[in-house]
């Protein structure tokens, strides 16, 4: 397997994991609690679910996709409201989805070609690993602010042991 192929597929997979952790969230919330902040210097669930659907189709769609970027950042964080559960889900999970087929498809010039994205200068591998950390930062977000509101375990992992010791 080629190391561009496996960096891909990995990126894909680890990109899969974010919306099923998001959906749990959701499902433990209620309508109101998505759009609440916990203060003023912080965001709400759905701010930061409109914000992962910007940022990802900004990199990916647009940038790696060669798709217009017309994305309004400012909007992700000023909405209080308007989207249900299911429609942010909907949304991450649409976005996600096509990210995904972006990344399963670019070729290995476009992963070693510079561009800019946000004002930043960015190889297409680069911007897979932007897309990826910026994801699980922010569904880390996501689920911290879901366990302050509900105080559950979501439950993540709850199908493995993750007591193994590396062979």
């Amino acid at each position: 397997m080629k190391i561009s192929t496996e960096f891909t597929q990995q990126s894909i997979y680890y990109l899969s994991l974010n919306p099923p952790r998001i959906e749990k969230c959701l499902r433990q919330l209620s309508e109101d609690q998505v759009w609440k902040k916990p203060n003023a210097n912080t965001n709400s669930i759905g701010n930061l679910i409109l914000h992962l659907c910007g940022n990802i189709t900004q990199y990916a769609h647009a940038s790696l996709g060669n798709e217009k970027d017309a994305r309004n950042r400012d909007l992700e964080f000023s909405v209080e409201s308007g989207f249900s559960k299911k429609e942010l889900l909907e949304k991450i999970t649409a976005v996600t989805e096509k990210a995904i087929q972006v990344i399963d498809n670019i070729a290995d010039e476009e992963l070693l070609r510079n561009r800019k994205v946000q004002g930043f200068d960015h190889s297409g591998i680069s911007i897979i690993i932007h897309i990826t950390e910026h994801f699980s930062y922010h569904v880390g977000q996501i689920a911290f602010v879901t366990k302050l509101l509900c105080d559950k375990d979501l439950g993540f992992y709850e199908d493995f042991d993750l007591n193994i010791l590396n062979e």
